[in-house]
């Protein structure tokens, strides 16, 4: 890596950081972060292949009431990194999610410390509302979202430091059955999170579509974008019938709901 993709690096990882909470951009995003670190190192296939696998891991880590999933900006930014010191290329992917996955985990000790860290500037906020400071607010509000880019860029930084033969030697270190032992550990993370997320949307209208989805994912001539399409269709296949159904007033409505199953469902929440 030379100075001028360093300093690139850490610009995304800043970012990365800053969007994790933010939510806007979406520069936390494996696929995005990982793809950018790969394009300003001049490794833009390494770097995609890297994402889109991460991509599909982190899709299974969501936070569900006080459990905070593992940290996907900093997999994605370290990760990515790895990967590109380390010479390997696409084909090293495997090898650094193993990595990354351990990563996003000790990624929550710094999102808890910046948190913490988030709690006077809070209060120091609500003093200067009750003072109509509001300019003082705004630089507040600044300095606790550049924190959370200093959470991911630091740490970046310092992988960036370190030379690329040392990261070359220790990823070819690695034994085959601890790298497979954190992949596989880290599907099991992936199949946990969705379960939360499942066991928490489950009910009688949703698990009928669960089914049809885990017996159209065992087809291996689908895609992802045809399950896509299929999905979509389906959505629009039970949008059009429940309106038909509310139309005609029947037994749902009569029962107190609005003859929309999908509607009472959303209501619910």
């Amino acid at each position: 890596m030379n100075a001028i993709s360093i300093v690139l690096v850490i610009i995304v990882a800043f970012l990365a950081g800053m969007e994790g909470i933010l939510d806007e951009f979406q520069f936390h995003q494996p696929l995005v972060a990982c793809t950018l670190i790969g394009i300003v190192c001049g490794q833009p296939v390494a770097g995609i292949v890297l994402g889109g696998s991460l991509q599909m891991i982190a899709m299974g880590w969501a936070n569900i009431g006080a459990a905070v999933a593992p940290d996907a900006a900093l997999a994605s930014v370290a990760s990515a990194i790895i990967l590109m010191k380390g010479g390997q290329g696409a084909e090293g992917a495997q090898t650094a999610i193993a990595v990354a996955i351990p990563l996003a985990v000790a990624g929550l000790f710094l999102t808890m410390i910046a948190r913490t860290l988030a709690v006077p500037i809070v209060h120091a906020m609500d003093a200067a509302a009750e003072n109509a400071d509001f300019k003082k607010i705004e630089m507040l509000q600044w300095g606790a979202i550049f924190m959370q880019g200093l959470r991911i860029a630091v740490p970046a930084a310092a992988l960036c430091v370190v030379s690329d033969q040392v990261v070359s030697n220790l990823l070819n270190s690695m034994p085959a059955w601890l790298t497979e032992g954190m992949s596989i550990g880290g599907g099991m993370v992936v199949a946990v999170g969705y379960a939360l997320v499942i066991n928490m949307m489950a009910t009688a209208e949703v698990w009928p579509f669960f089914f049809i989805g885990f017996a159209l994912a065992a087809i291996s001539d689908l895609t992802l974008i045809g399950l896509g399409i299929v999905a979509v269709a389906i959505a629009f296949i039970y949008l059009n019938l429940s309106e038909k159904g509310g139309s005609g007033a029947g037994a749902g409505a009569a029962a107190g709901g609005s003859g929309d199953p999908l509607g009472d469902i959303l209501n619910d929440y």
